[in-house]
């Protein structure tokens, strides 16, 4: 993914894990075995503790970000010694079931469930370690499912206002819209104190942002999008700019660079601030989105030396820190790999790509990136090797992708029967969990 956040289609609350399991595992034809999810509850049971499903990839730079900066420490062991905690990997069948299931649309996410298995809370995406430990320790201390936040906002007055702001976020972490409908029918009287609240109206309009970008609104879309700028949005701006981005697609080139317009400032002050500014490591974790955020707001006013520019000092800075220690950082590391891709300098990334496969020699990510890379530029025959490489450490979700390239690969090489044998193999082993990435595989033959 280029950005963190994406679009959501669909929205699952989660339901009483311990009740109403039975009831999901026969609601699913194709629930696969969930040892991990099975201990931890009964562990979190027995010990009267909270659970905290740590949702993270092989390819996901901002679990790679919280594994070496913020789930580390005095702070860290402390969580842990409270709470259950259990990673789970979203591209194994356990983990994709349970993502899904939960409606859980970006890594990392980390969803906190009561002992019970009813939840009091998610965390998305990268976070420093003050603001991390702050939204943890928060939904920790509370101790209140969504059903009880929303009862409390019914009641109106201070108490009322707090938990109505609570209610909100957790509808947003999850990308739920219906949040929108729940807040419509709480009490006039309540609603009036609420609607002056500036957080609360955020959220709101965030929410109604969310909901038009699902219904592909072009119209809704654009009338949201400067109330939501006007909000104070911090490290996430990136993200509803390509929410918004992407839903107004087809308006007119000149609304559209009106508001990407709008944007340069912004955009620009938290880029100099967040990722080459003297205080950049405590302000914003995800230095990507916001580097790809203000090169995409460039773009879309025609700014393209700035564009460039903006692109080409991130990756001054990460090569001058991160080249002579790829394996010590793979968030950076990755980082430094995707400014060049978005930049197609492929003479650079022809001299990074081997490094990194050989400093992250455990699993398939570079091997597949570099194969994938090479293939879109139409080298299949040097591709190959890569992408076969990647295979044998492919597992999972991520072994339907990359057995998807090595097709398009073998039939650009007119070997046809052997693209045939690995779409064969790879259905055999990971088709039934994954029925899109299974319908691209297909297609690709």
């Amino acid at each position: 993914m280029r950005r963190l956040i994406t679009a959501a289609l669909l929205s699952f609350p989660l339901l009483c894990f311990v009740a109403c399991f039975a009831g999901l595992a026969q609601a699913a034809t194709d629930k696969p075995d969930t040892p991990t999810i099975d201990a931890a509850l009964k562990t979190a049971v027995e010990r009267q503790a909270p659970v905290i499903v740590d949702f993270q990839a092989p390819w996901c730079y901002s679990c790679y970000f919280m594994a070496k900066h913020v789930l580390v420490g005095p702070e860290w062991e402390k969580i842990e010694h409270r709470t259950v905690v259990v990673e789970l990997d979203a591209d194994s069948p356990e983990g994709a079931y349970w993502k899904n299931l939960w409606g859980v649309k970006a890594l990392p996410s980390y969803v906190i469930l009561k002992p019970d298995g009813a939840e009091l809370g998610r965390i998305l995406a990268e976070q420093t370690q003050p603001q991390f430990f702050a939204q943890v320790n928060d939904i920790l201390k509370r101790s209140s499912t969504l059903d009880d936040l929303k009862a409390a906002a019914a009641k109106g007055g201070a108490g009322g206002l707090k938990t109505a702001r609570e209610a909100l976020a957790v509808y947003r972490a999850r990308y739920d819209e219906s949040g929108l409908a729940w807040y419509a029918s709480l009490p006039a009287d309540a609603r009036k104190q609420y609607d002056a609240d500036p957080a609360i109206a955020l959220l709101i309009e965030r929410l109604k942002l969310l909901q038009a970008s699902k219904l592909g609104d072009v119209a809704l879309c654009e009338s949201i999008a400067p109330k939501v700028f006007a909000g104070d949005l911090g490290c996430e701006r990136p993200y509803e700019i390509d929410r918004w981005s992407a839903c107004t697609e087809k308006a007119s080139p000149e609304s559209r660079k009106a508001v990407f317009a709008s944007q340069v400032v912004p955009m620009k002050k938290l880029v100099d601030t967040g990722v080459f500014g003297a205080k950049q490591s405590a302000l914003c974790a995800d230095k990507r989105s916001a580097v790809l955020g203000l090169a995409d707001v460039y773009e879309g006013t025609g700014q393209d030396a700035e564009r460039i520019a903006v692109l080409r000092k991130a990756v001054a800075q990460l090569s001058k820190a991160a080249s002579a220690h790829l394996a010590d950082d793979r968030n950076a590391a990755d980082n430094w790999r995707v400014y060049l891709e978005v930049l197609k300098d492929n003479a650079a990334l022809d001299l990074l790509y081997p490094k990194l496969i050989a400093a992250y020699p455990d699993d398939y990510v570079y091997a597949f990136r570099y194969g994938r890379n090479l293939l879109a530029r139409g080298q299949a025959q040097q591709a190959l090797p890569y992408l076969e490489q990647a295979s044998e450490k492919a597992y999972g979700q991520n072994r339907l992708k990359v057995a998807e390239q090595r097709v398009i690969a073998l039939k650009a090489l007119k070997r046809d029967a052997e693209a045939r044998t690995v779409v064969a193999e790879a259905l055999k082993a990971n088709g039934p969990w994954f029925p899109e990435d299974t319908a691209h595989l297909k297609a690709a033959l």
